[in-house]
C-alpha cells in the first residue's frame, strides 16, 4: 500500500470513527443503574471514561455549542412570533442568536406563551449572526390562538410519548390527539388543552419532585455520563446520547422530567431485565448502518458538520 492511500484510509477510518455513537465508542453501564419507583435509568459513557468532549463534539471557534435552556438563561437568544395570523404562522417561530455562541436545539423542546405553545419539530444549530431566523413548530395548545402575543418561556422537553409522534408523523391532528389522550388519561382539565397544563396539578408536581431529586444530582455528579436509557413497567422507553458531556449535562434536566413525566402517566414498576434492554440497545448501538435503519422507524439521528452528535430511541 502506497504512504498517500494508507493515508488517506487513515483520515476517512478517524472522520468515521468521530462521527460514531455506537458500542465502538460507547458502553452501556448496567452495573451503576438507578431506580426509583417507575423509573429506571441507566447510564451511557465513552469507553475508557472522561469528560468533557470525548467524541468530539462540535465547537464553533473553539466554543461549545450550547443548549437552547440555557442561551434563554444567559439572554443569547430572543423569540417571537413570525407574524399575527395563525393560518401562515403556526408552524413557525421567530429566533435571533445575538451571542457569539451558537445553539443546539433539539425537537420536542416546548416553548410557551407567544399566541399559542409550540414544540420544537426538528433538530437544528442556530448560527450566532445576530439575525432573524426561522424553527419549525407545533401546536401542543389547541383552544388557544392570542391576539396579544404573550411572554415567550422554555417548558423543557416533551415526554417520549408525544417526541415520537412528531418525530415519526410530522402530523399536527396526530400530536393533539396524544395530547387530549394523555391530559384525558390522567385527568388533567385543560381549557385549551394546553400539554403543559399537567404542571398547574399540584398532585403531579410532588410526585415529580421526588423522581427528580431521586436523579438529577447522582447523574450530574458523573462527568463522564453522556446519555442514557430509560426504563419503565418492562419495557424501554427511550433512550438519548449525545457526543458530549457538557451539552448533556445542559440538558439532562429538562430530558429527564419528560421522562419523568412518562413514568408517572404511563409507567409501572421496574420489572424489565437487563438482558431486555440490551436486546433494545443492540438494534441502535451495534452498527451504524444498523442504527440508521432503526432510528428511521423509530427514533432520530442529528448530524452537524458530518458527525453524529445526538440519538434518540422511542419504545418500540
Amino acid at each position: 500500500m502506497s504512504k498517500g492511500l494508507f493515508i488517506l484510509l487513515l483520515f476517512f477510518t478517524v472522520k468515521c470513527t468521530q462521527a460514531q455513537l455506537t458500542y465502538q465508542n460507547l458502553e452501556v453501564d448496567y452495573d451503576s443503574t438507578w431506580t426509583y419507583k417507575n423509573l429506571k435509568i441507566i447510564p451511557i459513557r465513552p469507553k475508557g471514561g472522561g469528560n468533557g468532549n470525548p467524541l468530539g463534539f462540535p465547537q464553533q471557534s473553539g466554543r461549545p455549542i450550547i443548549s437552547l435552556s440555557q442561551a434563554l438563561k444567559l439572554g443569547y437568544v430572543k423569540i417571537s412570533e413570525r407574524g399575527t395570523a395563525s393560518t401562515e404562522n403556526v408552524h413557525y417561530l421567530r429566533i435571533n442568536n445575538s451571542s457569539d455562541t451558537a445553539v443546539f436545539i433539539a425537537s420536542g423542546e416546548i416553548i410557551t406563551g407567544g399566541r399559542q405553545d409550540r414544540m420544537v419539530t426538528k433538530d437544528t444549530v442556530l448560527a450566532p449572526n445576530g439575525r432573524d431566523q426561522y424553527i419549525d413548530v407545533m401546536c401542543v395548545e389547541e383552544g388557544r390562538w392570542s391576539e396579544k402575543e404573550k411572554k415567550f418561556g422554555y417548558y423543557g422537553y416533551a415526554d417520549p410519548g408525544l417526541r415520537k409522534v412528531v418525530d415519526q408523523s410530522r402530523n399536527q391532528v396526530l400530536v393533539w390527539k396524544e395530547i387530549f389522550g394523555q391530559l384525558d388519561g390522567s385527568g388533567v382539565k385543560a381549557p385549551t388543552l394546553a400539554y403543559t397544563a399537567r404542571k398547574q396539578d399540584k398532585k403531579y408536581m410532588l410526585q415529580e419532585m421526588e423522581y427528580f431529586q431521586q436523579f438529577y444530582d447522582k447523574i450530574m455528579k458523573d462527568s463522564s455520563i453522556t446519555g442514557f436509557v430509560c426504563v419503565s413497567g418492562d419495557k424501554v422507553i427511550g433512550m438519548d446520547v449525545f457526543a458530549g458531556n457538557k451539552l448533556f449535562q445542559e440538558e439532562l434536566e429538562p430530558l429527564l422530567r419528560g421522562y419523568i413525566e412518562a413514568a408517572i402517566v404511563r409507567g409501572s414498576p421496574v420489572t424489565a431485565p437487563d438482558p431486555t434492554v440490551k436486546k433494545y440497545l443492540d438494534k441502535i448501538l451495534t452498527s451504524e448502518r444498523g442504527q440508521e435503519e432503526y432510528l428511521k422507524k423509530n427514533g432520530k439521528i442529528f448530524r452537524y458538520e458530518e458527525k453524529v452528535y445526538h440519538i434518540t430511541g422511542y419504545a418500540e
